[in-house]
Order: C-alpha cells, then sequence, then structure tokens
C-alpha cells in the first residue's frame, strides 16, 4: 500500500492536497459562522431555525443540481489545473462579499433585510465555486497518480478534507463572526497561491464540444455514465450516503440549542466529532482494503452507521427528558452531564461507520470509466447528490415546519441507511468475478 506520508511529499500531489484543505476549511468556516449566528442571534424559534439551517443546506446545493454537467464537461475538456486556479481567484471576491454580509451581522446592521442575503448570496456562489472544483479533486487524481495510488490519494483527499471541516468548524463556534469575516478573505487568498503550484493536467479526449444546455447537458451526462452498472450503483449509494449526512447536518444545530439545551460552541463540537469520525474511517477503510478499489465492506459499515444513528436517537430522547436546566450549557457544562459521552460516542462512530462506507465508493468513479470521461463522471456524481441532499434539506425543512422535533427526524436517517446498505451489496456483487452482476463496460 503506498503510504499517505509518501503521497505527501510528491509535487504531482502535494499542491491539490493543499488547495483542498483551504477550500473545505473555507466552506466550513464561511457556512458554520452564518448558520451559528443566525441560529443563535436572530431568530429565537425552533421552527424557525430549523427551517433557516435547511435553508442554508439548499442554498450551497442547487448549484452543484445545476451546473455540475458543464463544469464535468469544461474540466475533462480544458486543463485542469487551469480551472481549478481561476476558480480560486474568484473565491477571494466570493468571500469579500461574505465577510461584508458577516461584518453587518456583527454590527447589527440590517441584519435580517441585507446582511442575511448577502451572506447567503456569498453561499449561494460558494456553491457554484465547489461545483466547479469538485469534479476536478477527484478527477485529476488517475492522471497524477499511479493506478494503485489512487485509493490511498482518494482517501487522502478526504480525510485531509474532513480535518479541514473540524478545523473550520471549531473556528466557526469559538471565534467571534466578525473575525470569521476577515479569516474567510485571507484563506481564500491562500488558496489561490496554493492552487498555483497544481501540475498541469491537459485533457484527455480533445476536440469534444461542450454542451451550454444545462438541462439537456445534466440529463445527458446522467444517462450516459449510468449505463456502467459499477459506476451506476456507487452514485446511488454515495447519494443516499449524503442525502443522509444533509438531515443530520441540517438537524445538528437546532438540536443541541432547542433539545440538549447546549450553545453554539457544543454544536460546533458535534460537527468537529462528525468530521473527526469521517476522517477516520476514511484512513481505516483505506488500510482494510490496501488499495483495492472495493465495496467489500461498505454494506456492513452502513448497517453500523444506521445502528448508531439509532442509538443517538434513544440516548438524545433520554437526555431531553433527563435534562432539567433552562440556560444553554456551555462545552464544560454539556461534558460534565452523565449522558454526554454517550451521545459523543454514539456520533463518533456514526462518522466513522460512515466514512468507511463512502471513500472506496469515490474511487470507484474515477477507476470504472475511462480516464478522459472522469470528471464528467464525477460531475454526474454530483447532480444525482446535489438532487438527494437538495430533497433531503426540502424533507428535513418540511418536518420542522409540520412541528416534527428534529430529534425524531433522526429515526428518517436511520431508516435511509438500510436502503444505502442495499445499493452497497448490489455494488459489491456487481463487482465482484463471475457474478451475473458484473459490470458491463
Amino acid at each position: 500500500m503506498i503510504t499517505s506520508t509518501y503521497l505527501l511529499k510528491q509535487r504531482r500531489f502535494l499542491p491539490l492536497f493543499a488547495t483542498q484543505l483551504f477550500n473545505a476549511f473555507n466552506d466550513n468556516l464561511y457556512k458554520n459562522a452564518m448558520v451559528l449566528f443566525v441560529v443563535y442571534n436572530v431568530y429565537n424559534s425552533p421552527e424557525a431555525e430549523g427551517k433557516f439551517s435547511a435553508l442554508a443546506s439548499a442554498v450551497f446545493i442547487i448549484p452543484f443540481f445545476l451546473l455540475s454537467a458543464f463544469a464535468g464537461q469544461l474540466a475533462d475538456m480544458r486543463d485542469k489545473a487551469m480551472i481549478i486556479r481561476r476558480v480560486k481567484l474568484a473565491e477571494i471576491f466570493i468571500m469579500m462579499v461574505g465577510g461584508i454580509g458577516l461584518a453587518m451581522a456583527w454590527l447589527d446592521m440590517l441584519t435580517e433585510a441585507m446582511a442575511i442575503p448577502l451572506m447567503l448570496l456569498a453561499l449561494f456562489a460558494m456553491g457554484i465555486h465547489s461545483t466547479f472544483f469538485g469534479p476536478i479533486k477527484y478527477a485529476i487524481l488517475p492522471q497524477h497518480l499511479k493506478r494503485e495510488e489512487v485509493l490511498s490519494g482518494t482517501g487522502l483527499v478526504e480525510a485531509g478534507t474532513y480535518v479541514a471541516i473540524l478545523a473550520g468548524t471549531i473556528l466557526a463556534g469559538f471565534v467571534e463572526v466578525e473575525v470569521a469575516g476577515a479569516l474567510v478573505f485571507i484563506i481564500a487568498v491562500a488558496g489561490y497561491l496554493t492552487s498555483r503550484s497544481v501540475p498541469s493536467a491537459p485533457p484527455l479526449e480533445k476536440d469534444t464540444p461542450i454542451d451550454y444546455n444545462v438541462l439537456r447537458s445534466s440529463v445527458a451526462l446522467v444517462r450516459n455514465t449510468m449505463h456502467r452498472r459499477e459506476v451506476f450503483l456507487a452514485i446511488l449509494a454515495i447519494s443516499f450516503f449524503w442525502a443522509i449526512g444533509t438531515v443530520l447536518f441540517v438537524q445538528f444545530t437546532p438540536l443541541v440549542k432547542n433539545f440538549l439545551i447546549a450553545s453554539k460552541e457544543v454544536a460546533s463540537l458535534f460537527l468537529v466529532i462528525f468530521s473527526v469520525g469521517v476522517a477516520i474511517g476514511s484512513v481505516a477503510i483505506n488500510a482494510l482494503l490496501k488499495g483495492e478499489v472495493s465495496a467489500r465492506y461498505s454494506p456492513v459499515s452502513v448497517v453500523v452507521m444506521g445502528l448508531f444513528v439509532g442509538a443517538f436517537y434513544f440516548v438524545c430522547r433520554a437526555w431531553g427528558e433527563s435534562i432539567t436546566t433552562t440556560q444553554l450549557l456551555d462545552v464544560g457544562a454539556f461534558i460534565a452531564e452523565p449522558l454526554a459521552p454517550v451521545v459523543l460516542f454514539t456520533l463518533l462512530m456514526i462518522a466513522i461507520s460512515g466514512g468507511m462506507f463512502v471513500v472506496p465508493l469515490y474511487a470507484f468513479l474515477t477507476t470504472k470509466c475511462p480516464p478522459s470521461q472522469a470528471a464528467r463522471t464525477v460531475a454526474a456524481n454530483n447532480i444525482v447528490n446535489s438532487g438527494a441532499m437538495v430533497l433531503g434539506s426540502l424533507i428535513a425543512g418540511a418536518l420542522s415546519a409540520i412541528g416534527v422535533r428534529v430529534v425524531e427526524q433522526l429515526l428518517l436517517s436511520a431508516v435511509m441507511c438500510v436502503v444505502a446498505a442495499w445499493l452497497g451489496w448490489l455494488l459489491y456483487k456487481a463487482e465482484t468475478p463471475g457474478s451475473h452482476t458484473a459490470s458491463a463496460e
């Protein structure tokens, strides 16, 4: 197995890895700073907070659904490194707008009339930014890495992404909103500088026209990708995972504030633990598979994830019945509660098992298709993923709107894990030599 240390010393991997770190860090610092401020400082209604959290998730995800086909075509038909640099340059200006929105919110200047719309506009623009960057961060790996290095590289990108999410989430919960506004601009500049060292990755398929019709190109892209059975099943399984993850993330902040009666720092701690868990799962599954691209452990991983989601639901219910304070608990007071270790352990195990489920599936996207179509395959995955995530956000928002408590919504995530396990099992059957469901490439 190619070790992480080896790849991190390679110029063909390190600049991309660093650029992705800054990208994930900035996304999460900005989004979480915005959501935490609005939930804890602007609204004072569980229904309004749940709806805003769902709206923020949907605003960020919608560009993936609308523009992924165009982004995938562009990434396969232009130099990927050049696109990365242009996208990272645009991020600097996007974060200027987002930083102004955060500063206005801090100053209580037209908070609902202008500051929140500006913040949501920047979040939407960051969704566009990530739509174009997303296909490249995976599709460029087969061009710069050896075949036996791809799974290690994918695992490192995933693990690094969640470490960056961890750092951004911690800062979002523990720094003032005006500090976050300055930091997102500084990190955007750092991301652009590291992107300048990403080695060239010219197109492998030349003279193919780009279809600028968003709807037609999206339908064609998904249809042309889905005929490969392994890729088709991997995309469906990844989509269910991210739908589950979206429902969980939408619930976290309102759940912590209104049901666990805890502060925004505790909400940040929840997101941190989830990110750490996915990073651990990413590294663990790479070690188990020893570089092999396989869904062997995916079904059992997501079954375990579902069981821990169920356990998380019951322990949160028990917490809500036992808590007596009406004052928001800070991190120290929260951890001192008898049920806190169980809450945090079940959350960690949800994330670890989730990371073990999803990481190998991303490797399918770039190894089970022609290298010249890798970015479009990832883009097709993003279209289906984003549709599932938007649906998850809308369902969570609708349930909040009709008064279903966020703790009860956890059961939806547990049930969805069953479907994801079935898809993972079908994928493993498809990859098994001699299976009647073997991939027809």
